[in-house]
């Protein structure tokens, strides 16, 4: 039976809508010129927004210090070490940075109780991201291959340096009632409302004066100017305003 050698499923390789094969010397990868093109400058652009941001970013810094330095000079010697001591009492590592809890109870120390989102705004602002220690001894590659599958996100320190500016510049704009009235509520035990004999007996033993209860009735009754024999929120304003 005689067999024909022409095999009629063979489909030519180029056809039936596919491109025709590349002629000699053609690159069959070739890219159209324009994308390159507009990759270049896409790349241009994001560069020069990367530069502008950190222009605006090293103004902005350059500004805060000199205002941080401002506002240092117009504090107290007393109040500038009240900053110190709050920031010292709470890096525990002693590396001039703090992290968002040790931020929120310095502050708390200073007189400033802000709630959570505050905090955060602080440090998304004037914080800067701290860097994970690289893995290290012989499991250590094995972990950088874990860490890979999730990293989770910096956390923000504030170094000690804008905590002092902050503070500064915090303390200056606060209202010197409002200073008075902080001063008050440590003298006043329990939130009575006023100042007895009790408190400035308790008071005076905390901060190691050795004064005498005469002397502790006679401040009483200076400043008591309605007769309950206890000094009231106002009356201590009123001593504190001269």
């Amino acid at each position: 039976m005689a067999t024909s050698s022409a095999n009629p499923g063979l489909v030519p390789r180029y056809g039936l809508g596919r491109s025709n094969p590349p002629g000699p010397g053609q690159n069959p990868f070739t890219t159209p010129a324009g994308a390159f093109g507009s990759t270049a400058k896409t790349q241009q652009r994001l560069e020069a927004e990367r530069l502008e941001r950190e222009r605006k970013a090293r103004e902005d810094r350059e500004r805060m210090e000199q205002a941080g330095q401002n506002s240092l000079a117009e504090l107290s010697e007393e109040q500038r070490e009240e900053i110190t001591e709050a920031f010292n009492l709470f890096d525990l590592d002693k590396d001039s940075y703090i992290d968002y809890h040790e931020l929120k109870v310095a502050m708390k120390a200073l007189g400033f109780d802000l709630p959570k989102t505050e905090i955060l705004s602080i440090l998304q602002t004037h914080g800067v991201s701290s860097q994970p220690n690289a893995p290290t001894g012989p499991s250590g590659k094995a972990k950088a291959a874990a860490q890979q599958a999730y990293q989770p996100p910096p956390r923000l320190l504030l170094s000690f340096q804008t905590f002092q500016t902050l503070m500064a510049q915090r303390i200056l704009s606060r209202n010197p009632t409002e200073e008075i009235v902080r001063a008050f509520e440590l003298f006043d035990e329990g939130g009575k409302g006023k100042i007895t004999l009790t408190d400035l007996r308790r008071v005076a033993r905390e901060l190691g004066e050795g004064l005498q209860e005469d002397e502790l009735v006679a401040m009483i009754e200076e400043f008591d100017m309605d007769g309950d024999n206890a000094i009231s929120r106002d009356e201590f304003i009123n001593i504190c305003l001269g």
